[in-house]
């Protein structure tokens, strides 16, 4: 056990300094998400009105009404997403420079290689939306009380989690950053497309409207307007069936990773 904490650690420290030493990785990471929150939500805020929001002319009803605080969930999501790709890259540089396959040899469990990576990823991701969720007052959202401020650490989380040990397991099988990318691009970003957050579900056709109660990251972004923008959640999964898929999602998401480790690499 404590060899195993050990390199869970190691890891854990490494991805952390590795990322802040390439400033250029957070930058990418975090001013993207916020210049597509400025420009998409004003864009769009004088012609779409989101769950809950006024008729048009009329005063808002509740603080977070507006479209800037409805796509505010959907930025914070894009953030956990950035930065997981960016962390977990690192993974095929690792194998790229000889350091991966020096660290598989260590008599240690492969497990223990994956969990200090993505949490790793996880805690910058952490990192990085925390910084966004200081401009929430700028979107009209009120400050969490103390209960919602822990609900939604823990939402950020399991978000954050599933997400990076999802980029991880993808990032394990490949052997190029370009191939990396196109399959986050063809994938993820469809997935953060079609979870709700630039548009409700109530407002799609019906098949559009069925793709995203089966798409998984859909739950994870209704318990995040439960615990950040309550006014936005109309109609939305109930707070326990969100969570309960997020953390099974999160949990398949590292098991696929640990999986994916526990073969043995090519060269």
């Amino acid at each position: 056990m404590r060899g195993f904490l050990l390199a869970v650690a190691t890891l854990w420290q490494r991805e952390i300094v590795r990322f802040y030493r390439q400033p250029s990785r957070v930058v990418g990471a975090l001013a993207p998400p916020v210049l597509f929150w400025l420009l998409i939500g004003t864009g769009l805020g004088a012609s779409f009105h989101a769950p809950g929001a006024a008729a048009a002319g009329a005063p808002l009803p509740a603080p977070g009404s507006s479209y800037l605080a409805y796509f505010f969930p959907g930025v914070v999501i894009l953030i956990l997403l950035f930065t997981a790709i960016f962390s977990e890259i690192s993974i095929i540089e690792d194998r790229a420079e000889g350091f991966l396959q020096g660290v598989l040899v260590a008599p240690v469990p492969r497990g223990a290689i994956v969990l200090g990576k993505v949490l790793g990823g996880t805690t910058l991701a952490l990192l990085q939306s925390a910084l966004f969720l200081l401009l929430a007052p700028a979107a009209g959202l009120p400050i969490p009380a103390p209960g919602a401020l822990a609900e939604l650490g823990l939402v950020l989380f399991l978000l954050a989690f599933a997400l990076t040990a999802l980029a991880a397991a993808i990032a394990w099988s490949l052997r190029s950053t370009q191939g990396f990318h196109a399959i986050m691009n063809l994938f993820l970003i469809p997935l953060w497309l079609l979870a709700g957050t630039l548009f409700p579900v109530a407002g799609a056709p019906a098949w559009l409207a069925g793709v995203m109660r089966v798409n998984p990251l859909t739950y994870g972004v209704a318990a995040l307007r439960r615990s950040l923008a309550p006014a936005t959640a109309a109609g939305l999964p109930g707070p326990g069936l969100s969570l309960g898929v997020t953390l099974a999602c999160a949990a398949l998401a590292f098991a696929a990773a640990a999986a994916v480790a526990s073969r043995r690499p090519t060269r």
